[in-house]
């Protein structure tokens, strides 16, 4: 009676998450399916828009790489990202180590401050970075955005590393210190290695913002092999009201590649960090 009970609780939890399943897994669905219809099924009307009849083909992904820059697009995203999550997160766990446990006056004005920055539109900012890309001579240059994408990156992972920082207890510091280990050493043999989970969810919500964002690339690229995957997929298959669906459906399902494995093999850090983040501060 008992193990029918249990089953039949753990079928009603399996079919309650069906519908979010559903909902959330169907434009992944729709955009690999899209990605792998011939040109004649794709834009026939007649045709069943949720399987593939006609046979799968590959002619929108060898399309991308014969046809367009996806290649090298596609490495200057992995780099820029990369590079950027990199200074973002350095500077991030400086900046939030010093306002969580370093309390001075104005500390947490500081910090409240930056999570307001993160809140500023970055329409309203890429005017002042273009000067400031000017002035380095990196205009039209893809190293432009490893200084770009920190103004949004930092901001956010400094707020959450903040309240990761906070959760760890002061007595396992004081202890180190007492001990004989400066601060210095008791921050990067101890509280760096407890604050792990923490910094590698900073890291993934950095990267995968780096990785969609669109509006700096715009702004600050023009030459087709300076592109990124979000700008030059815009500029180069979007063309007036014309839109290369099949082509672009392609791209879409090769660039979700690195954020899904992402997260995946990251995802027992990811909810830790997130989780203990949120506790306190």
């Amino acid at each position: 009676m008992r193990t029918r009970k249990k089953l039949g609780g753990s079928f009603g939890y399996y079919v309650g998450l069906v519908p979010f399943l559903v909902f959330s897994l169907f434009p992944f669905y729709w955009m690999v399916i899209t990605s792998l219809k011939k040109k004649s099924e794709l834009y026939n009307l007649a045709s069943n828009p949720l399987f593939v009849q006609k046979g799968i083909a590959w002619e929108n992904f060898t399309f991308l790489f014969k046809q367009t820059l996806f290649g090298i697009w596609y490495k200057n995203s992995v780099v820029t990202s990369v590079l950027a999550t990199i200074l973002s997160v350095a500077v991030s766990i400086l900046a939030a180590y010093s306002l969580a446990r370093l309390k001075f006056r104005g500390s947490q004005f500081f910090g409240i401050a930056i999570f307001f920055s993160y809140l500023v539109p970055p329409a309203l900012l890429f005017v002042s970075l273009f000067d400031v890309i000017n002035f380095f001579g990196l205009a039209d240059n893809v190293f432009s955005l490893v200084i770009a994408f920190p103004t949004f990156a930092i901001p956010f992972s400094t707020w959450l590393l903040m309240g990761y920082f906070s959760s760890i207890p002061k007595e396992i510091e004081e202890s180190a210190m007492v001990d004989g280990a400066t601060r210095f050493q008791t921050i990067t043999k101890i509280i760096f290695p407890i604050a792990i989970p923490g910094i590698i969810t900073s890291a993934l919500f950095s990267f995968a913002l780096c990785w969609s964002s669109l509006i700096y690339p715009l702004a600050f690229l023009s030459s087709g092999p300076q592109k990124v995957l979000t700008s030059g997929l815009i500029t180069d298959l979007i063309r007036g009201d014309v839109f290369y669906w099949g082509p672009l459906m392609a791209a879409a399902t090769l660039a979700t590649v690195p954020i899904v494995l992402i997260y995946t093999f990251a995802m027992e850090y990811f909810v830790s960090g997130l989780v203990q983040g949120a506790v306190k501060y």
